[in-house]
C-alpha cells in the first residue's frame, strides 16, 4: 500500500514509508533499551510478535470537527501533527475499514451541504464536536455516534437516513447522537440519544460474547489481542482451582478467559460503565465465578478479603503506582502478570518488584498497532523461592 496521503500533517503515524520489518526492528529495539537502561535483565526475551494485519485493523476512531486553517473550510478527523488547533480530515486513513472513510466523508458533506458550524474550543460556540465510530470486527455490526452540543438546528432525521443509505460493507446497528457542553477538548457523554437502532454492538473474542457500549473500553485490535491474551494467560503455570485477580480489568476480558478455567476471579476497575458492562458480559457469557468491583485498585484491595493465588495486570499507560504495586506485592502470589501498553512504566514497575524479591522469567513484546508508536508487551514475574 502507497504512502498515506494525510501522512504529511496528520499525526496518527509516525512510519508511515517504513517497510513492516524495520518497524517491528525499532519497536523491539526500544524495548530492549528501555531494559537495559534500567538494568532489567528478563531471563527470556522472545522475539516481537507482529501484527496479524498491518492495515484496516482498528475498530474504533473518535474524529474530531475543525477547520486547517483558521476560519478555513470544515474540516473532520485528527489534530494537525504540532498544532493541536488545527484539524486535518483523514477520509482516505488506511488503518481502518473503508465503511469508516465513507461514513467520514458523507458526515462532513452533511455538515457542510447544511451550513452547520464546529463547536470552537476558544469561543466554545457552535454544533458539532466529534464524530465516532465502532465496529464489530466478528459481527460487522458498526455504531456511529456524532457528538454535538446542545445547540438546536441538527436535523437528526435527515442525519440518520443519509447513514442507512450509504453503500457499506458492514452494517449500521445503531445511530446515536451524544449532547456535550463541557467546556474541556474531550468527549463528555452528558446525555445520549439513539437516533435509529442500538447504543451498542456485539463482538466476540476467544469464543466469548461481549456486548460493547458507546463509551465501553474495549481493544481496539480484535485479532491481535487474541494473540497477547493467549500468550500471557498461557504464562501461568495452571489456573484450574485458583482464586485470580485480574487489576485494571476494564471490560473483563481477561477476567471471563480466566473464569473458563479458574475457581474464581475478582476483577477491579476504576471506570464504573466499564465494570457494569464486564458484569453484563459474564452474565451474557454464563460465568457466575467472576465478580468486578469498581474503584481504585489500591482502595478496594484494602477491603478485599479474598487472597489471590495469581494476580493479572493490565494497567493504563502511567503503570502501576507505587502504593497500589506495593499492595499488590504484599500479597506475595507466586507469579504475576503483566500485561503492557507502555515499556516505560512496564520496566519501571519490574525494576520496582525485584526489590521485593520478584524477577522477570520472560518478556514478549507485540506491536498491535503498526505504524503507529505504540508497543505492547507481556512478562511473566515470579517470586524467589528464599
Amino acid at each position: 500500500m502507497e504512502i498515506c496521503k494525510h501522512n504529511e500533517f496528520c499525526g496518527g503515524c509516525i512510519y508511515q514509508g517504513c517497510d513492516y520489518d524495520s518497524q517491528l526492528e525499532i519497536k523491539k529495539n526500544e524495548v530492549l533499551e528501555l531494559l537495559d537502561k534500567k538494568g532489567v535483565k528478563p531471563e527470556f526475551i522472545d522475539e516481537i510478535e507482529g501484527c496479524p494485519k498491518q492495515y484496516r485493523y482498528r475498530n474504533k476512531m473518535e474524529y474530531t470537527f475543525g477547520d486547517m486553517v483558521k476560519d478555513g473550510e470544515m474540516t473532520l478527523g485528527m489534530h494537525k501533527k504540532g498544532n493541536f488547533m488545527s484539524i486535518i480530515t483523514v477520509d482516505e486513513c488506511q488503518l481502518v475499514d473503508e465503511d469508516f472513510n465513507r461514513i467520514l466523508s458523507y458526515t462532513l458533506d452533511f455538515a457542510k451541504e447544511r451550513g452547520y458550524k464546529f463547536y470552537h474550543k476558544k469561543t466554545h460556540k457552535g454544533l458539532l464536536r466529534n464524530l465516532i465510530v465502532r465496529k464489530g470486527e466478528r459481527t460487522g455490526e458498526l455504531l456511529v455516534n456524532i457528538v454535538t452540543s446542545s445547540e438546536e438546528g441538527f436535523d437528526e432525521e435527515a442525519f440518520a437516513s443519509g447513514l442507512l443509505a450509504l453503500e457499506l460493507s458492514n452494517h449500521i446497528v445503531g445511530v446515536l447522537r451524544t449532547f456535550n457542553d463541557n467546556l474541556a477538548d474531550a468527549v463528555v457523554c452528558q446525555s445520549l440519544k439513539a437516533l435509529w437502532g442500538r447504543d451498542y454492538y456485539n463482538e466476540r473474542i476467544l469464543n466469548l460474547n461481549f456486548k460493547v457500549s458507546a463509551f465501553s473500553f474495549f481493544q481496539t485490535n480484535v485479532e491481535a489481542v487474541e494473540r497477547l491474551y493467549t500468550e500471557a494467560l498461557d504464562l501461568i503455570d495452571e489456573l484450574d482451582g485458583k482464586t485470580v485477580f485480574d487489576l485494571y480489568c476494564g471490560t473483563g476480558t481477561i477476567s471471563q478467559i480466566m473464569a473458563l478455567k479458574a475457581k474464581s476471579v475478582v476483577g477491579i476497575e476504576l471506570v464504573p460503565e466499564a465494570v457494569e458492562a464486564a458484569k453484563a458480559n459474564a452474565a451474557l457469557n454464563g460465568l457466575d465465578n467472576c465478580r468486578f468491583i469498581a474503584g481504585d485498585v489500591f482502595e478496594v484491595l484494602k477491603t478485599v478479603e479474598q487472597k489471590p493465588d495469581v494476580i493479572v495486570v493490565d494497567p493504563p499507560r502511567v503503570g502501576i503506582q507505587p502504593k497500589a504495586l506495593d499492595k499488590i506485592l504484599e500479597y506475595g502470589v507466586s507469579q504475576i502478570v503483566y500485561v503492557s501498553c507502555n515499556p516505560k512504566t512496564l520496566v519501571e514497575n519490574i525494576k520496582y518488584m525485584e526489590y521485593y524479591g520478584y524477577r522477570c522469567k520472560y518478556l514478549k513484546p507485540f506491536d498491535n498497532f503498526p505504524f503507529t508508536k505504540h508497543c505492547e508487551t507481556i512478562a511473566l514475574l515470579q517470586k524467589n523461592d528464599n
